[in-house]
């Protein structure tokens, strides 16, 4: 089944903004470890807004929560349009990711809590368990034709199903309290927007403005503010015509570039300010460096594929268009970067430990950069 022209041209746009991506993350690797390290960290730490409505927060916060909700809104639109009108239409296609995820959760998990059961790390077992959707998607671009888009596809949808898999998980185990009703008003405000959806209403606004309703209130239940941008993405109607733009094709092309070129760079060049001190890598090689490593590097592309084959055996489902196995392997390495959810759920883990998060930081930067590395040159060589 031929793919949309604005799923491609989602990831071609992604080709170029990969680099700029990758560019930020050394800038903010350099900046963290020089003598600006405190000045940037304080900017970082600096907040902006108001009290008025209890939305004063730092810039950090305000990139990772606000920011990245339109994010996961922009990826939210493709993985619906995909579900009802791309290749993910069809059953055995669309379930293959959610088996997938499902196994690239549990199987890094395991794995970290085979080293840590009896550690002072236990609290940790989730780290590994996060796809980081920004960066996965930018490595996959760089390989332009040497990926069918279907696999492009594939790792998109198992890296949202991953990620609001962490995010149940973060709600469930490291949430310290949910504010029901705000919870409840996140509820009543998806169910207006489906309402929206059912009488035909197209206007953009009408979901817009509701959609910044649902992520005030999200942020403030206790829950992760940027699963209100994938509740919003999936209430945009669309509609099967090649000739009318619907007005999820409409936001969709709209959000292209800001989230390409200013969203995700910000993002990068907040959350890899790690710093590389001396006294945390005297105790670096210990339960919890190894239970992450193993977990993102190792864990990640072994649940994955194994419960790919599974299902695929089962005939439950079968492989993306033109893909070999071959080349699952590499999308599972290519899951094994962790990064953004992974360093988020060690600060949710260690919330009063600086060096346990140092560790977990440096651990998930190593898992990410290895996994991405061997992802890379396995999709970019391997032809059998």
């Amino acid at each position: 089944m031929v793919l949309s022209q604005y799923f491609n041209k989602f990831f071609n746009s992604n080709k170029s903004s990969g680099i700029i991506l990758i560019l930020f993350v050394l800038i903010s690797l350099i900046l963290a470890n020089s003598s600006a390290a405190e000045s940037f960290q304080a900017l970082l730490d600096t907040s902006v807004g108001t009290e008025l409505f209890h939305l004063n927060y730092s810039f950090s916060i305000w990139i990772n929560d606000g920011l990245m909700a339109v994010f996961f809104l922009l990826v939210g639109l493709e993985i619906k349009r995909e579900l009802l009108e791309g290749e993910l239409s069809d059953i055995k296609k669309a379930n293959l990711p959610i088996f997938a995820a499902l196994g690239g959760m549990l199987i890094p998990a395991l794995i970290y809590f085979t080293f840590n059961h009896n550690s002072e790390y236990k609290n940790g077992w989730a780290i590994p368990m996060a796809t980081d959707i920004a960066f996965s998607l930018a490595i996959i671009s760089l390989l332009g034709k040497s990926v069918p888009n279907s696999l492009k596809v594939f790792l998109s949808a198992l890296a949202i199903v991953d990620d609001l898999g962490a995010i149940v998980v973060i709600a469930l185990f490291y949430t310290d309290s949910i504010d029901w009703i705000s919870l409840g008003i996140c509820g009543g405000i998806t169910i207006l927007l489906i309402l929206f959806n059912r009488l035909g209403i197209k206007q953009l606004v009408f979901y817009l403005i509701p959609g910044l309703f649902l992520w005030y209130f999200m942020h403030h239940s206790g829950i992760h503010a940027t699963i209100a941008g994938v509740i919003l993405a999936f209430t945009i109607p669309t509609n099967t015509s090649t000739t009318i733009m619907s007005p999820l094709e409409k936001l969709e092309e709209k959000l292209h570039t800001p989230v390409n070129f200013l969203i995700m760079p910000l993002f990068a060049l907040a959350n890899t300010n790690i710093t590389f001190q001396s006294e945390v890598f005297a105790h670096f090689v210990n339960p919890l460096s190894l239970g992450i490593i193993a977990g993102l590097f190792a864990g990640k592309v072994i649940g994955i594929n194994f419960f790919s084959w599974v299902v695929v055996k089962l005939k439950w489902s079968e492989l993306p268009a033109f893909s070999k196995w071959s080349q699952m392997i590499g999308i599972g390495f290519l899951a094994g970067i962790g990064f953004t959810m992974s360093i988020f759920v060690s600060l949710l883990a260690f919330p009063h430990d600086t060096e346990k998060q140092e560790i977990a930081k440096i651990s998930i930067l190593l898992a990410s950069v290895l996994s991405g590395a061997v992802g890379f040159l396995l999709l970019k060589f391997k032809k059998t």
